[in-house]
């Protein structure tokens, strides 16, 4: 396996156990192969670098019933790549596009080629993200996000960003708290 495979897997299964990621779950990924091969974000876009990537976490997530949402770029508004059983599952609307590796981006690119029945849609709300690359996945997230600190720092040239969510604390001061869902 290639360094970068190696990079992304660890990635990948560090953000599970940290989120306490389960089957059925949703993970965001956004993610600059331009940035993974030492580039500007959206300057040279690389497809060998995404599948690379993607196949990694893809595996991983898959392995574990856990869904993903590849991430399209800002020329696709940055919508999202899920597989129709997702969509339908909690309701989203399809649009209308395919990505491109200039328009969407290599790894979204490589998600539409790889799932069995992919569709595109404009919102989400996972609950682990892993931005690799500087992509601005946070928009994609449940409230509340909170950051989480992995062993691995960057995939490639490029430095990842990962976060979970948690509930939202109610109550004041007088509530007290399930320790097991900060």
């Amino acid at each position: 396996m290639s360094t970068l495979h190696e990079q992304a897997k660890t990635a990948v299964l560090e953000l599970i156990e940290k989120a306490n990621l389960k089957a059925g779950d949703l993970m965001v990924v956004g993610c600059s192969s331009s940035e993974i091969i030492g580039s500007k974000i959206g300057s040279n876009s690389s497809l060998e670098t995404a599948e690379e990537v993607f196949g990694a976490i893809y595996g991983e997530l898959s392995a574990r019933g856990i869904f993903l949402a590849a991430q399209c770029c800002e020329h696709l508004n940055r919508a999202l790549i899920v597989e129709e059983e997702v969509a339908r599952k909690y309701g989203w609307d399809p649009v209308n596009v395919v990505p491109q590796p200039k328009a969407g981006g290599s790894f979204a690119t490589t998600a539409y080629k790889t799932f069995a029945a992919p569709v595109a849609v404009e919102h989400i709300r996972a609950k682990a993200g892993l931005d690799i690359g500087g992509t601005l996945i946070g928009m994609h997230l449940m409230p509340v996000a909170v950051p989480v600190r992995l062993s691995v720092k960057r995939i490639g040239e490029a430095p990842i960003i990962c976060a979970r969510i948690r509930p939202k604390f109610i109550g004041g001061e007088r509530a007290h708290y399930n320790d097991e869902l900060k």
